[in-house]
């Protein structure tokens, strides 16, 4: 292994534990503040900030860049607000597990619009996932909780994420794609405040820094960080390795938030990872691609 891919694979890594940290910031972030007000706060900071890095880039974008970015946006939006509505109602733990499952999701997407070929090990990782989310959420009387739902609906968000950002980023510049995406996701996200009656904001400290750091460490950092270490790490690969997220996520929760978790709480977990790392083992995993830029 030579230097540079040792140093991606870190990169990579260091990504999957700033994203596991994420679902727990998310989760303090709630203490003091509602779902949109975050989100606002969130993709202003890293719209800003990439609009900074990457002005050069902006000039003179293409109206089917527009119409991309927006596109993507939109995904992004509706990612991030069942997530964190979701993360009111459960756990940040399965919050994570259940956000992991984008990955198994694209190729049934990549299906159902480009009518592309479903590897068998999709199909593998699909029903290992539904088993591995019923342990993880099912309850007693077999009832979904509306987090977990609201949770499996991000979780299609973001594959319809991935899926455009794969398609679109073969057409058209990446940094404009980045800048669009996350400004569309801010407006979005500044109408909602509105929409849903979230104006007063009375936000503490813990707070501030807790959607500081999501603005700036998890979302704009991290996008850098994977874009760089993408260069030398290959798809597959670094799906694979992006997949452990859930994993991180699980810990901070336990050593942070102090979260107990249940040995059917821990084989399902362990199931849905399974599930994602199977899918991703895929030699037609060319959908997934835009997962470099999916959260």
């Amino acid at each position: 292994m030579n230097m540079k891919r040792g140093l991606a694979i870190g990169g990579l890594l260091l990504v999957t534990i700033i994203w596991g940290g994420g679902f727990v910031a998310s989760d303090m972030a709630l203490e003091s503040m509602l779902p949109f007000q975050i989100m606002t706060v969130r993709f202003l900071l890293a719209a800003v900030l990439m609009g900074l890095m990457s002005m050069g880039s902006l000039k003179g974008i293409r109206k089917e860049e527009l119409r991309a970015g927006i596109l993507m946006g939109i995904a992004l939006f509706a990612a991030f607000s069942l997530q964190i509505i979701g993360l009111q109602y459960t756990t940040p733990s399965k919050n994570a597990f259940l956000t992991a499952l984008n990955v198994v999701i694209v190729p049934f997407i990549a299906f159902l619009i480009l009518k592309k070929r479903i590897p068998g090990k999709v199909l593998l990782g699909a029903v290992m996932s539904v088993v591995g989310v019923a342990l993880l959420s099912l309850d007693g009387d077999l009832r979904l909780g509306i987090g977990d739902a609201l949770t499996l609906l991000c979780a299609v968000g973001f594959a319809f994420q991935i899926f455009f950002t794969g398609e679109f980023v073969k057409k058209y510049r990446a940094t404009v794609l980045n800048f669009l995406q996350m400004a569309t996701a801010f407006v979005l996200s500044f109408l909602s405040l509105f929409l849903f009656g979230e104006t007063d904001f009375q936000v503490n400290t813990q707070g501030w820094l807790s959607v500081l750091y999501l603005g700036v460490v998890s979302t704009t950092i991290c996008y850098l960080l994977q874009t760089a270490s993408q260069k030398y790490v290959d798809e597959t690969k670094a799906a694979i390795i992006l997949s452990m997220e859930s994993v991180f996520g699980t810990l901070f929760s336990m050593l942070i938030l102090h979260e107990v978790l249940t040995p059917r709480m821990i084989l399902g977990c362990g199931v849905i990872l399974a599930a994602v790392i199977i899918a991703n083992l895929s030699e037609t995993s060319q959908t997934e691609e835009g997962a470099v830029e999916s959260r």
